[in-house]
């Protein structure tokens, strides 16, 4: 499982605003590594994309856990589902990118809202989280965040997990859309009225079975890539909005 706001300056916006500018364009120069004999040359082109990064940089000077954050950001300021008092949980949140905008946003760091964050990773305590390393498929992962839940509900679950990939192109999807699918009939469990759901799924599509749950249980369905989602990545997300408690 795989995880990922607070405000910040250096040619960004805050987490409140846009993300940061320029940072889907190309820089005027381009960092390589020297080859290592250590390395392959897949973590090669790895380093070097990282080096070259903007939005790395970029959550370096904002203190974020990751580049991550940005994709939240940048989702959120356009659909709006994360609001001060709600309360939010995180699947595979490691290293914490995302529940550190969820934590601002909700303001659980005051204690208006809260954030409830697991991944299979060990992660970093976050000022307004409250996580645990555990692995979502396990039985006892549901019931500890179900425990968690002020008045037993959530307003917004996101899940951003990716199970290791074969390289094997069916099975990884294959292996992906089971998380997703978990994720989403957790979310159908725990979501209030109104609530939203976000989570990572790949180019090709939502299978068809998540896509008609989540058609049934939300009044608004779509598929997002926001510009912080490099754009040779297969990375997509879908967000639900508007849960219907009694579909």
């Amino acid at each position: 499982m795989k995880g990922k706001s607070g405000r910040g300056t250096g040619g960004k916006k805050s987490a409140s605003g846009s993300a940061i500018s320029g940072a889907g364009g190309q820089r005027d120069f381009g960092v390589r590594l020297k080859n290592a004999r250590s390395r392959t040359a897949s973590s090669q082109r790895w380093l070097e994309r990282q080096l070259n990064d903007p939005y790395v940089a970029a959550a370096k000077r904002a203190g974020f856990r990751s580049r991550a954050a940005y994709k939240l950001i940048e989702i959120d300021d356009k659909y709006r589902f994360l609001k001060p008092g709600q309360s939010v949980v995180d699947l595979g949140a490691a290293p914490g990118g995302w529940s550190q905008i969820a934590a601002e946003r909700t303001q659980s760091i005051g204690g208006r809202g809260q954030v409830i964050a697991i991944d299979i990773l060990d992660m970093e305590p976050l000022a307004g989280v409250d996580s645990a390393k555990l692995d979502f498929m396990d039985e006892s992962a549901e019931d500890w965040l179900k425990s968690k839940l002020r008045d037993g509900a959530a307003n917004v679950v996101f899940s951003d997990m990716a199970a290791p990939t074969v390289g094997h192109t069916k099975t990884d999807h294959l292996r992906i859309m089971m998380l997703a699918e978990a994720a989403a009939q957790f979310a159908c469990d725990v979501l209030a009225p109104g609530g939203a759901f976000l989570c990572k799924v790949f180019q090709g599509g939502t299978e068809r079975d998540l896509l008609d749950l989540l058609k049934q249980r939300f009044h608004t369905v779509r598929h997002v890539k926001p510009p912080a989602s490099r754009s040779d990545s297969a990375e997509l997300y879908v967000l639900a909005t508007g849960f219907k408690d009694n579909a």
